[in-house]
């Protein structure tokens, strides 16, 4: 029996399939081996050693794979394509005592029968050069959090935490909110012109005054221009008429996946990682069992094997039409700096169409599905074409265009079309047939006063999309770091647009006081790129860790020994100190608020602060009131305020009577009454 090891045990049903009945799989549910937990980890003396150990909830989870390992005639390593994945089977490789040039690393970018058999036709060494950009990025990353976060909670407030991507994020959200609140409004005036040709009227907008380009910026240029047209006609100065073309957007990579899936179909963050993450490990199809249907989901390449691109033209040239299908295949660029390991994302076969996965599928894994296979799709299928003719009127010295487009062929859009934020404005459609020189009636004149927008917030789609650009982060770590922002309440929602709170705004005002040579875009781009150079140029990890930490340790040392601080004043309240009467004050600790005497340290007096109890209901067994309570999964539920004496609790808001029928509690649901058996039928307004 041969052993596979690989990190999801979501993935061992899809993945047996195409290994066959001498291979077991073995699952590590992720990383084995890590950095301490509760401890720093990291040999500041000995070139920044890492100190690994076994996670704690694994051990024997290892001497299970231990004695599989042993007994199996080979073993094979098949975690995921990225550098993390690398990192664990490196971990998985140490644990189990394999040679350094022991062949037993397998990969995959998909789960499917050719690429699995691929994979175990060719195993390789580990790859050094990968493990050690991970372990770089790993202790870089501890060296931040470790180290500035306890700063952060000094010189603050408790339970912060601070970084090296996630600060910088915060920077970028707190940044447009300063751009926000300093934005003047300016005044400015849209006019547009209503035109007759014949029995159609065409919308002309105000463009230029004696050949340059004008906006009115007040209502008395507004005046002094229908003073100057009023009864005027318009005269045709130019017709220009052109034939253009788009070009099918590229594959998914999980950027522009994550943008489009909030875009397009509401999906946060969160739901689209989870989604994917399924569809990749595999998913039950009717008729199918449970197969994976998408390629590897963290990347930043739109690059397509030869294979998938052949197949995806075949289907569209079936389907479509061979006017569908380009001469040449669409061949997209990746980045410079994108990690080209893998794929972009896309369906692993043409043949399982979205509508043979409707039945079986969740809602948010067949949108999420559905939306990338059709970019697939579109990206190999041809351009669409457009018809377009821009008229310009003179009037008085004033200029009026207006532009028409019309489709000639849909090209990629009859599968897919991009997300487009807002109209472009004056675009119409089909114009009638003019000529230049001809003379038209005005009908109307339309003005409106508008003023200047200032840019907009972040949503979690737009912020992933600058991290993107600006090279800060990685495909694996956009949905983490996002997430990190709102769970530590540096950040909250509105709608779909992210806004900073107070504290996410305090601690960046820290952070640009003591580490903006850190703390920023350039530097934290620069530092993705020493990563790059480490995996893809065989850089000693040490040196670019040593340089780092060079420059931040005397940071730290002049932020830590500052008397500035930021912390809240204590807060008074009317509650009097029982000790030595004194009033007593609202602190923060390390686990939340609690009352302090404001006479510390003299009188060390302090207790902790009665949460508010909320009622709701009557308890139907001793008829005490009752009141809400919180599990431990956070779930809210209703228990008598006696107890213990009295043990009843309910999920509902019950009324204190029981069922006339059944005898059981009552309970309130929206505006009814009924009964808490969900067998009995008994209800009353």
């Amino acid at each position: 029996m041969k052993l596979v090891i690989i990190e999801s045990p979501f993935k061992r049903e899809a993945l047996k399939k195409y290994l066959g009945s001498g291979y077991e799989v073995f699952a590590t549910k992720g990383h084995i081996r890590d950095l301490p937990q509760k401890a720093f980890g990291i040999d500041l003396k000995n070139n920044f050693e890492p100190k690994y150990e076994i996670v704690p909830d694994k051990k024997e989870m290892i001497a299970s794979l231990r004695k599989k390992a042993q007994e199996a005639e080979q073993v094979l390593i098949a975690t995921d394509p990225d550098r993390e994945g690398e990192a664990i089977s490196w971990h998985v490789a140490n644990i189990l005592g394999f040679k350094p040039e022991q062949n037993c690393r397998i990969e995959f970018n998909e789960i499917s029968k050719k690429a699995v058999a691929k994979a175990l036709e060719n195993p390789r060494k580990i790859d050094l050069k990968l493990v050690n950009a991970q372990q770089a990025r790993r202790v870089l990353d501890r060296l931040v959090g470790y180290k500035l976060s306890p700063i952060l909670c000094k010189k603050i407030a408790p339970k912060l935490s601070a970084g090296r991507v996630q600060s910088v994020a915060l920077k970028l959200v707190v940044d447009r909110e300063k751009e926000i609140e300093a934005f003047v409004p300016e005044e400015y005036w849209t006019v547009s012109a209503l035109l007759k040709k014949d029995d159609n009227l065409i919308k002309a907008n105000l463009v230029s005054f004696n050949n340059k380009k004008f906006v009115p910026k007040n209502k008395e240029e507004v005046d002094k221009l229908l003073s100057e047209v009023n009864g005027k006609k318009f005269v045709i100065s130019e017709i220009k008429k052109s034939k253009t073309k788009s070009h099918a957007p590229a594959p998914f990579t999980t950027s522009t996946m994550q943008q489009d899936a909030l875009n397009k179909l509401g999906m946060s963050l969160a739901r689209t990682t989870s989604s994917a993450q399924q569809l990749y490990e595999g998913v039950d199809v009717k008729g199918e069992g449970k197969i994976a249907l998408i390629t590897y989901i963290r990347t930043d390449s739109v690059r397509v094997s030869t294979d998938a691109q052949n197949a995806c033209r075949e289907f569209i040239k079936q389907k479509y039409g061979s006017e569908y299908l380009p001469e040449k295949p669409n061949i997209y660029h990746t980045k410079e700096n994108a990690q080209d390991a893998h794929e972009a994302i896309r369906p692993i076969t043409m043949d399982i169409t979205p509508e043979m996965t409707k039945e079986t599928l969740s809602s948010d894994n067949y949108k999420l599905y559905k939306l990338i296979y059709e970019r697939f799709l579109a990206s190999q299928m041809s351009e669409a074409e457009y018809s377009s003719v821009s008229v310009t009127f003179d009037c008085a010295n004033y200029g009026f265009k207006v532009s028409g487009r019309t489709m000639e062929f849909a090209g990629y859009t009859k599968v897919y079309k991009e997300f487009v934020e807002k109209e472009e404005e004056g675009l119409a459609g089909k114009l009638p047939k003019m000529e230049e020189g001809e003379s038209l009636d005005c009908d109307k004149i339309l003005s409106e006063q508008k003023f200047t927008k200032p840019p907009a917030r972040y949503t979690e789609a737009s912020l992933v999309k600058a991290m993107e650009e600006k090279g800060i982060g990685r495909p694996a770590t956009y949905a983490s770091t996002i997430t990190v922002l709102t769970s530590r309440h540096y950040t909250e929602k509105e709608g779909k647009y992210l806004h900073p709170t107070e504290l996410g705004r305090k601690v960046t005002t820290y952070l640009e006081k003591f580490f903006s040579s850190v703390i920023n875009v350039k530097f934290t781009a620069h530092m993705e790129q020493r990563l790059d150079d480490i995996a893809n140029k065989d850089e000693d990890w040490h040196n670019v860790v040593s340089n780092f930490w060079n420059g931040f340790e005397g940071l730290l040392g002049r932020a830590d020994t500052s008397s500035l601080t930021m912390k809240e004043p204590p807060k008074e309240t009317d509650e009097v100190c029982e000790k030595c009467g004194g009033k007593m004050v609202i602190r923060d600790g390390r686990f939340g608020k609690f009352l302090a005497c404001s006479n510390f340290p003299k009188c060390k007096n302090t207790r902790p602060i009665e949460a508010e109890v909320k009622k709701a209901g009557i308890c139907p067994e001793c008829g005490s009131a009752m009141v809400e309570r919180k599990s431990k999964k956070g779930k809210t539920f209703f228990a008598c305020e006696r107890y213990p004496e009295c043990k009843f609790m309910s999920w509902d808001v019950t009324t204190g009577k029981k069922c006339p029928k059944c005898s059981s509690p009552l309970i309130l649901k929206g505006k009814n009454i009924k009964c808490s058996n969900k067998t009995c039928s008994y209800k009353e307004e």
